[in-house]
């Protein structure tokens, strides 16, 4: 599932013996989740380690499901499900958690810090009120990748002919084959230029 809100449901000065788990709002791409499921989230918390920046897995348990006013037992592709969890409500509230992706413990893709990136090019500028030319990305550039419900910054390290390696400001967990959208800023505003796929 693909996070795209998340969010504490408790009224400022809530009994910390009544506080309930953060919810988690989004959409399942593939197989069904139900009540009492231990669940993985990725790429999870950001942290530092030996002077690294890393992130750590979340781990919790499913709760509740609800889809629209209705609480249901097994959540399947299709439309919007909240899922109620065990989650400490810090952790999700002002959307702290949305891009990431929750699925069963170990059934996750990988996480990815830098990769290289197949780009296909469009000819003109998406959203701009002039008539741009897209043209070719330059190496150091600062590039805007929306990866499913993930958006991060990634800076180009290396051009090769249509591929580009890029290190990821924030990383995102993602499989090779999820088509990710390429923006490149123009004044204070990100603009469409292309899209690519994850080669390695």
């Amino acid at each position: 599932m693909f996070i795209a809100r998340s969010f504490d449901v408790n009224k400022p000065g809530s009994d910390i013996n009544k506080l309930i788990g953060g919810v988690l709002g989004g959409v399942i791409k593939q197989g069904t989740l139900k009540i009492k499921d231990k669940i993985e989230i990725r790429p999870g918390i950001r942290k530092e380690h030996s002077g690294k920046i890393i992130y750590d897995s979340i781990f919790t348990t499913i709760e509740g499901l609800r889809s629209g006013d209705q609480d249901i037992k097994i959540a399947s592709p299709g439309g919007s499900i909240g899922l109620l969890t065990k989650l400490d409500p810090f952790l999700v509230k002002s959307d702290n958690l949305t891009g990431n992706v929750v699925g069963l413990v170990n059934k996750l893709p990988k996480v990815w810090y830098e990769f290289d990136l197949e780009h296909h090019l469009l000819k003109r500028v998406v959203g701009s009120k002039e008539d741009l030319n897209v043209e070719e990305i330059k190496k150091t550039e600062d590039l805007m990748l929306n990866v499913n419900s993930a958006a991060t910054v990634g800076v180009v390290t290396e051009i090769k002919k249509n591929v580009i390696h890029i290190k990821l400001k924030i990383p995102v967990c993602a499989e090779k084959e999820n088509r990710i959208t390429i923006s490149r800023r123009f004044g204070n505003r990100w603009r469409l230029i292309g899209y690519g796929l994850i080669k390695d």
